[in-house]
Order: structure tokens, then sequence, then C-alpha cells
């Protein structure tokens, strides 16, 4: 079979949007952008996160109140493994795909004290492309690991000047401020 390089180029373009959407919505979590969050769904897609289930819009309430009445969290992706339907004829293009996340959230125990709340797993997606437009049509998430400890901010009082992250508006990367 020759070489096609339209179809290298249409699958890579796929990939990239899609890796897009899958960083649009974990940026828009710690940032607490439901915005940014939302936009990495398409309207009708449904997600099963165990402790919700539901629709998208939903789905962003629910995760910005969650994880806005935290004291901050901090989602990182792992490996991102996307398949292209090969048999993509129609006006909707489909995939589908496996990312591993690792989330921390500062939360507090019922007396106060922080704790250090870590979260491992992998969300199982669906993607669609609508209109030019990769995003998440299903997610499933699936909890590989979890892990609850004491938390310890000595580093950060002991340094005071650390550059530490910001939510609403107001992190570093969104103000861009620098110090002169």
């Amino acid at each position: 079979m020759p070489f096609d390089l339209e179809a290298e180029v249409r699958d890579l373009a796929a990939r990239r949007d899609i890796t897009e959407a899958v960083h649009r919505y974990m940026r828009g979590l710690d940032r607490l952008d439901p915005a940014l969050q939302r936009s990495a769904f398409h309207d009708d897609a449904q997600i099963d996160a165990g402790i919700f289930v539901g629709d998208a819009g939903e789905f962003v309430g629910f995760c910005q109140d969650f994880l806005g009445a935290m004291d901050a969290s901090h989602h990182l992706l792992g490996q991102v493994r996307i398949e292209i339907d090969g048999s993509n004829t129609g006006p909707i293009k489909t995939a589908r795909g496996e990312c591993y996340f690792q989330a921390w959230h500062g939360i507090r125990d019922p007396a106060g004290n922080p704790r250090d709340l870590f979260i491992a797993g992998r969300y199982v997606d669906d993607y669609a492309c609508k209109n030019g437009e990769w995003r998440i049509v299903r997610r499933k998430l699936i909890t590989d690991w979890v892990k609850d400890d004491p938390a310890d901010h000595g580093f950060f009082a002991a340094n005071p000047t650390t550059n530490r992250a910001g939510r609403r508006g107001e992190d570093f990367s969104d103000t861009r401020v620098w110090a002169r």
C-alpha cells in the first residue's frame, strides 16, 4: 500500500485536536475555569465518574463545586492512547482513547487539618469530530488507586517566596504578571 501523506496529516491533526481537548479539560479542573473545562465536551456528551453520572453541563458544574470546596488541586496526565476509527467516511468522525491521570487534592479533615488526597486512574473516552471540532462524547472515569495522608506544608512555611498555584483566573499562567 503506498504512503498517503494526506491521510497521515489528517490522522495527526485529529490526534492533536483530541489531545488538546483532553488538556483543556484538565486545565479547567485545576484553574476552576468552567468554560475551559466545558469546551472539552460536545453538547450531548455523557460522563460516568462513579460519584457522578450525567451530561457534560451538569458534570462541569459538579466538578467546579466539588474542587472549588478544596484548598487546591493538581491533575497530571500520563500516557494518552488514541485510536482513530478507520471507517470514518460519514460527516461525523469518531475515535476512542484512554488517558492515565494522577490527581492531588488539598482537602481538610473534619477538624480542619490539611490532608493530601491522591487519586490515580484512567479516563476511557469516545471522541467525535462535529463541525470540524474533536471533543469528548463519552467518558468513564476508572479509579485505580487512592491515597489519603496528613499534609505537610512545612516547605511552604520555610519558603514563603515559593510561587504558588492560583485559581479562578489568578494563576500566574493566566495573568503573566512578571516581577521586575
